[in-house]
């Protein structure tokens, strides 16, 4: 792997101007500590806003402002005021975040929001493009840049692209409220690995790309028309060391080197050493929970009063976007929350909640991590949240207790936390006197394995995690490449085409000469098609069959005046060319009656699902069905008829969004040999897209030039990409 570059929304660094000198100061962020290894590593660029509007710059300070930057190997995305409004603040903040944060009620739908977010997020890639080299791969973050991975694929293909989710994706029935739902799916499926904090956001993703664009999932790979999508799951990591080390140096530091806040804590404990302290350090979000943690504190004073005196809740609420509405409100909402209970529990020598509406440096959040006996994390949805991580690899004699919420995506790693429900107070307040009251050996027990899990894939093994399965998508695309027809092949082909004296063309129906319809009477041949046809047809020395497992009477009704052959239902019925239908293979119906019930049974279980009858086979269609639903349903069809088959010579074949049930010994592999019987073609091509065309592939002479439509593996010794392509070849080679 060449070079790696990052694009985020903002750069790993703040711009500090004092007295006319320009001060580079890295984010300490969980993001930029992994991917400044990354990029540092792999001699990439990071490319995102420097978290200055550019109408606040002189083209002088500018200038200098971008020197120092490209010393760090960062690239600068420049956006005016009304840019970060309308994108970041806008579509970002008041449409993305409260959606895929289950909050729809605060969803801001305005149209120029959308336009804003479009036209930012192709700033961002035409930056990216600027920088890419041949062999370079791209890493691109957070739902600010979903748009990007598609602007780059789209421009650049042959580019690696990586694309990675901070925050939850939500469930399809959530994420389709969303106007431009279709968009935001397109946009992420530009990449190439597609990374999430846990499966349950894989999995409400991969659900969506299945109904919204009907593409086939096969366990954790997207099957588009050119190429294979890897999705999966990487639970993002803290720099574990760095908060370990930083937590014992605070308490080796001698008196007058420690902070005011270190000092204050241990006057705390001087004076009344039994007191207990709890922890909640959040950004003041709506998502995070805050109001019902203040009354799950104030329900546990008040179904344990012997704690009152005796317990502290430190809330530290850092500010965040202060001028919207919902926030203000929000922070409003707190206010009252913390007064009412200092107010009914709190005295002249206790206050029951210290809260602190700002945030602290580094070494403060090390102290409270320390010396605080329980953390409080309950998101009411969360990404993943690393202050639970933050705490646990702080607490260095193993002691202290973690509540944390289920919602949030740390909770899949941390089983040894106590676990609740963000929105149920009694089980929050039972949960802190559980955990107020958890013995030294049990906590020690619970974080010892805490700390083992988080170090052992702490933000550097995250990263390079991530890099590695880019590296594997690499191999997977390559390999599925191996066999794509590209202009060597394709030469030798024509070369082939033109040298031979009789050719037999093999052409499967659906999916290769034209794309699949949800209504199968839909998918008759185009102007296009036919003229491909005839095309071909006028060769004399071409011999033109259309091999499918379609119905004859639709096939000979289509292609009414074409000089081709027809052989049909995956070859019982062969109709050569002014000739008569005739049967390959000695058929029989007598086997329907008894299996017609079980498919009108999954008919009506299945809405959109129907029964397609041909002469000796039953096809159940699925493709009008909810995705989910008809994969789910075709499964257990599969299992149902399996059993019902083993007393009649019958086989099951599964299609695109289709289980077919015909006779047995029929097969279109065995149909193209009896059709080649006796017959000296020195040219035989046959393409195909469906597993069932892989009997013909393989049953064929290794001579024969087999195509298969579609990146899958195959037996065949070709691949091309789609219907457009398959016709692209056709007439190329006719011509």
């Amino acid at each position: 792997m060449n070079r790696i570059h990052i694009v985020s929304n903002r750069l790993p660094v703040s711009i500090n101007i004092e007295n006319d000198n320009i001060e580079l100061i890295p984010s300490v962020g969980g993001l930029a500590t992994g991917m400044r290894s990354v990029y540092k590593q792999y001699n990439g660029k990071w490319i995102g806003w420097p978290g200055l509007p550019n109408d606040d710059l002189n083209d002088e300070l500018a200038l200098r402002i971008e020197e120092k930057l490209v010393e760090e190997d960062c690239v600068s995305v420049h956006l005016s005021k009304e840019e970060v409004d309308l994108y970041y603040d806008g579509f970002s903040n008041r449409t993305i975040w409260p959606l895929f944060h289950y909050f729809a009620q605060y969803i801001d739908y305005d149209p120029a929001l959308w336009d804003a977010f479009v036209s930012v997020n192709q700033k961002f890639a035409d930056k990216a493009l600027e920088t890419l080299e041949e062999g370079d791969t791209i890493w691109i973050h957070d739902y600010q840049l979903l748009l990007v991975p598609e602007m780059i694929k789209s421009k650049k293909p042959e580019v690696t692209v990586g694309f990675f989710l901070h925050i939850p994706f939500p469930s399809f029935e959530v994420f389709r409220i969303l106007p431009w739902r279709k968009e935001l799916i397109e946009g992420m499926l530009g990449a190439d690995l597609i990374g999430f904090h846990t499966f349950d956001y894989q999995r409400h993703f991969c659900s969506s790309v299945r109904r919204l664009m009907g593409y086939e999932i096969s366990f954790n790979e997207i099957h588009i028309e050119d190429r294979i999508i890897i999705v999966d799951s990487f639970p993002m990591g803290i720099d574990y060391d760095k908060f370990r080390e930083a937590s014992i140096q605070t308490f080796q530091k001698p008196l007058q080197e420690k902070s005011k806040l270190h000092r204050e804590l241990e006057k705390y404990f001087m004076v009344s050493p039994d007191r207990k302290l709890i922890l909640s350090i959040d950004r003041l979000d709506y998502s995070k929970g805050i109001p019902n943690r203040l009354r799950a504190f104030s329900k546990f004073l008040e179904e344990y009063p012997e704690f009152i005196g005796k317990v502290t809740l430190i809330m530290l609420a850092v500010p965040s976007r202060g001028t919207v509405e919902h926030y203000i409100n929000l922070k409003k909402e707190v206010d009252e929350l913390v007064g009412r209970v200092n107010g009914k529990f709190g005295s002249v020598n206790y206050t029951p909640v210290w809260y602190f509406y700002r945030s602290l440096p580094f070494e403060n959040l090390i102290e409270l991590y320390s010396s605080c006996d329980v953390a409080l994390v309950t998101p009411v949805r969360d990404g993943m949240n690393l202050v639970a991580k933050e705490y646990v690899a702080s607490r260095t004699n193993r002691t202290g207790v973690m509540i944390l919420s289920e919602m949030a995506g740390v909770a899949k790693e941390m089983g040894e936390a106590i676990i609740i429900n963000p929105n149920n107070i009694k089980e929050i307040a039972d949960a802190i006197n559980q955990a107020l009251t958890m013995p030294l050996d049990e906590q020690r027990e619970r974080m010892v394995f805490l700390q083992d899990r988080i170090k052992r894939y702490d933000v550097f093994k995250w990263a390079s995690e991530f890099v590695k399965s880019l590296s594997k998508v690499e191999e997977i695309q390559n390999s599925l490449y191996a066999k794509k027809i590209n202009s060597k092949i394709m030469e030798s082909l024509k070369s082939k085409y033109k040298a031979s004296k009789k050719r037999s063309i093999f052409l499967d129906y659906d999916g290769t000469l034209t794309g699949f319809k949800k209504n199968p009477n839909d998918a008759k041949p185009d102007e296009e098609l036919h003229k491909i046809l005839y095309k071909l047809e006028e060769d004399p020395k071409n011999t033109v069959t259309i091999i499918s497992g379609r119905d004859r009477e639709s096939l000979e009704k289509w292609f009414e005046g074409h000089k081709i052959n027809l052989i049909v239902e995956h070859g019982v019925w062969i109709k050569k060319y002014q000739k008569e239908w005739k049967m390959l293979s000695n058929a029989t119906d007598t086997w329907k009656p008894s299996i017609r019930p079980s498919l009108e049974s999954f008919v009506d279980r299945t809405p959109g699902s129907f029964i397609e009858e041909k002469n000796y086979s039953l096809v159940w269609h699925f493709r009008k069905a909810e995705p989910e639903q008809g994969e789910l349903r075709a499964n257990e069809l599969k299992d149902e008829l399996t059993t019902m088959i083993a007393n009649h010579n019958l086989e099951i074949l599964e299609g695109n969004k289709v289980i077919e049930v015909k006779s047995g010994g029929i097969n279109k592999g065995i149909a193209a040999l009896q059709f080649l019987q006796n017959q000296d073609f020195d040219f035989i091509f046959a393409i195909g897209d469906d597993w069932t065309d892989e009997y013909m592939f393989k049953e064929l002479p290794d001579s024969c030039h087999t195509i298969k439509v579609g990146l899958k593996h195959t037996a065949a010794k070709y691949k091309v990409e789609s219907v457009n392509s398959v016709r692209k070849l056709l007439i190329e080679l006719s011509e």
